[in-house]
């Protein structure tokens, strides 16, 4: 089933929710103390593409939280808003629930995206 899901979702919403992730993380790498960011960027960039059968797990501790109190202000807000939105287009309909559910992790996920682990 995921192998199916990730298929239908890439080609129905995660393109363009993967997309963002890899401009942001372009816009991160243009300096130096960014590249970090950036890098974090791109392995969430790769979750956005294919989400299904992948979980996210929180933790971290104060720089983590500093991090992404940074990443709030700049960067998270329209990723966030951005996957929000694409949810609750594809929630409209029930076979739509499951992809707005992914879109809804992704949107967590673009709030607090430092001390987070894909597995």
């Amino acid at each position: 089933m995921s192998c199916l899901g990730n298929l239908l979702w890439f080609l129905l919403g995660g393109l363009w929710l993967g997309l963002g992730w890899l401009l942001a993380g372009i816009l991160w790498c243009i300096t130096l103390v960014g590249i970090p960011i950036g890098r974090q960027c791109f392995k969430f960039a790769a979750l956005a593409f294919f989400p299904f059968g992948k979980t996210v797990t929180y933790g971290g501790g104060v720089v983590s939280t500093l991090i992404n109190i940074i990443w709030l202000i700049v960067s998270g807000l329209p990723l966030a808003i951005e996957a929000a939105v694409i949810g609750c287009i594809f929630c409209i309909t029930i076979i739509g629930i499951p992809f707005g559910l992914q879109c809804f992790k992704m949107a967590k996920l673009a709030l607090m995206p430092f001390g987070a682990r894909v597995s």
